[in-house]
């Protein structure tokens, strides 16, 4: 007969991805072990089996999540988009919002993500850059829809990867309660993408 799984399974998986996510960022992933995992954790290693089987299968979990959370992302901020009637270029504005606020709250998350990803095996590996590239799509996407003027087929890859450089690495500079919050940089960069992208007057 199969084990039943606890009523708090998922809620324990939770917490041992966020705590992993941290322990990866402050160590590395090479550099963590399960003890450490299950010491950051306050369990025991055979605890931690019980719910993961490897390292390798806690940070395929991670980043799985999160670049599914970054999808929904996507999706929410096209569809409140449609809904209240927005312009295209309000609706990138709103997508630059959205995941800067993700950002903050994320932050050992999407270190794994810029970092970790070369640790999967292949077949994972290829799951976590695939959805990736359908992340930076999207972004390409409404780039191009809210600026067509300036967006074109031979330059939409790296303007939109520009964006990227300027909201992806906020975690090593931007932290939280700092003299810059995140929902003002945002605005910042928003501010520099539109004046930077919008036609000459």
């Amino acid at each position: 007969m199969a084990r039943t799984r606890a009523p708090d399974h998922e809620t324990q998986r939770d917490q041992i991805l966020d705590l992993a996510a941290e322990k990866f960022a402050q160590t590395s992933y090479p550099s963590t072990s399960m003890a450490d995992l299950a010491a950051a954790s306050g369990t025991s290693k055979a605890r931690l089996y019980h719910y993961y089987e490897s390292k390798e299968a806690i940070l395929f979990d991670l980043l799985d999540r999160y670049t599914k959370r970054l999808m929904l992302i996507i999706a929410e901020v096209e569809g409140s988009s449609q809904r209240r009637g927005l312009t295209e270029r309000e609706a990138f504005a709103d997508l630059i919002r959205a995941f800067l606020a993700e950002y903050e709250t994320s932050h050992s998350k999407h270190v794994a993500l810029l970092n970790d990803v070369k640790y999967l095996d292949e077949a994972q590996r290829e799951v976590i850059l695939n959805r990736q590239r359908d992340v930076v799509a999207a972004f390409a996407r409404q780039l191009a829809r809210a600026y067509p003027e300036r967006v074109a087929r031979d330059n939409q890859t790296a303007l939109t990867m520009m964006v990227f450089g300027m909201i992806n690495w906020t975690f090593t500079w931007l932290k939280p309660g700092g003299r810059m919050g995140y929902r003002e940089f945002a605005e910042q960069v928003i501010d520099m993408v539109d004046h930077g992208l919008s036609a000459a007057q």
